[in-house]
């Protein structure tokens, strides 16, 4: 799953891909945001990523898709 993590007064948000379900990042993400800790994440190669809690401005879910390689949808020659 890919999670978007948006930081107040930071321009550009912070893009990672995890084995974590959508439950226990909201999970983790409450937790935190309660007990004014730092949001804790582990990524799909074992990293592991911090943030203040009372510094994130949002956080968007995403099931993965698979990348797509080309020019876009090409279904054949037009004349």
């Amino acid at each position: 799953m890919e999670i978007k993590i948006g930081i107040q007064s930071v321009p550009r948000e912070l893009v990672l891909e995890t084995n974590s379900s959508a439950d226990e990042v909201a999970a983790a993400l409450e937790d935190a945001v309660a007990k004014r800790a730092v949001f804790t994440l582990l990524d799909h190669k074992g990293g592991r990523v911090l943030v203040p809690a009372d510094k994130i401005a949002y956080v968007e879910f995403s099931a993965n898709e698979q990348r797509r390689v080309g020019f876009g949808n090409v279904t054949g020659p037009s004349i």
